[in-house]
């Protein structure tokens, strides 16, 4: 329990939803505690880490000292289950398809950030992930939580499969478009740029400092892992089989997402008509926003947030559109959007607990 509750002016209510955090002790688990600690519907009821056991979580991370009192547990979920309304898990792939069953699900909720349950063929993850899936049987009921395209399944769902950074950002910049048929899918490019925490906390070598500072490279080019998902979710927008080029880059800042995705665009198609798609898709949307004409997004702009900055500039010389997004990875790409589906789960203002300015400088 975090005793300065009073302190950070948080009114909390009799019921609260009783949330679990498997993967408590990596960056996605660690924002997962500094989103929940600050909202007024929820409350967290074990910090589970393999690597922590028995150990106080603000001893990994000093940054919630006199706050968080509580020591880490193990990861046994079956047990843990039993003591929460809902769990997330930031964990490494694998995991929970390796232990998730029929009671857990009867027990609480589960919020997986994972790719365990984004793709919808246990064929396809098993090609890109290099594992075999261990509960194919899950599969079909799991929800993809892109929370803006899906939010109505969401609400009833038992098993969500929390979408990853890259297949976030890629998605949600392009989809307006596909959506409307307004592009050529067969024409599509991504290019994306992520800080170095999209790579978890582990220790690894191309992330070590002076590997990655005064540098940016390319990397799992033609083969990285988010490439199916992306396709999978353009796919249901554009009501046809997508298959794309997806190159991410790693740049040397801490956080963020940055996207720019090239198509052609449908002849006779205008920039009106263009910028319509954007405004009509996006206009109610709390989390998206749609940048003024001209305006591209930044990083900057979102850090911090659960925002995504989208824009859209029509190049009527090459007959191209450039499709531009940008996105806190570990906010929105992850833990952000966890929360944001635990709201809709539990009808609970989808904004509760996401309302942060993003931070400048």
């Amino acid at each position: 329990m975090h005793k300065y509750s009073v302190f950070m002016n948080i009114e909390r209510k009799d019921f609260m939803i009783k949330a679990g955090i498997i993967g408590a002790t990596g960056y996605a688990g660690q924002e997962l505690v500094r989103i929940l600690l600050q909202h007024r519907e929820a409350e967290i009821v074990w910090y589970g880490s393999r690597s922590y056991v028995d150990q106080k979580f603000s001893s990994v991370f000093g940054n919630v000292f006199q706050i968080v009192e509580d020591v880490c547990k193990g990861d046994d979920l079956l047990a843990l289950s039993r003591e929460a309304d809902v769990i997330f898990t930031a964990t490494p792939q694998g995991y929970l398809a390796g232990v998730l069953n029929e009671e857990i699900l009867e027990n609480a909720k589960v919020i997986d950030l994972s790719a365990d349950f984004r793709i919808k063929d246990p064929a396809v993850y098993e090609m890109w992930y290099g594992i075999k899936h261990q509960s194919p049987q899950f599969i079909e009921e799991a929800v993809y939580g892109l929370c803006e395209i899906n939010r109505e399944p969401i609400k009833d769902a038992r098993l969500i499969a929390n979408p990853g950074c890259y297949p976030t950002c890629s998605t949600l910049s392009i989809y307006p478009l596909a959506k409307a048929g307004l592009i050529d899918l067969d024409t599509l490019i991504i290019d994306a740029k992520s800080g170095t925490s999209g790579a978890g906390r582990g220790a690894k070598v191309p992330n070590l400092y002076c590997e990655v500072n005064e540098n940016i490279k390319a990397y799992g080019v033609s083969t990285h892992r988010h490439t199916p998902e992306i396709e999978e979710q353009l796919s249901y927008a554009g009501g046809q089989k997508v298959v794309l080029n997806f190159t991410p880059h790693l740049i040397p800042m801490n956080r963020g997402i940055l996207i720019t995705a090239y198509a052609k665009y449908k002849k006779g198609i205008t920039p009106d008509q263009i910028r319509k798609a954007y405004e009509e898709a996006y206009g109610d949307e709390y989390f998206v926003r749609v940048l003024e004409e001209g305006v591209c997004p930044e990083t900057k702009w979102v850090e911090g947030s659960n925002f995504v900055d989208v824009n859209v500039k029509v190049d009527e010389r090459t007959g191209r559109v450039i499709m531009m997004g940008a996105m806190d990875n570990i906010t929105k790409g992850a833990a952000g959007q966890a929360v944001q589906n635990m709201n809709i789960l539990f009808g609970q203002d989808e904004t509760e607990g996401l309302r942060f300015v993003p931070i400048v400088p």
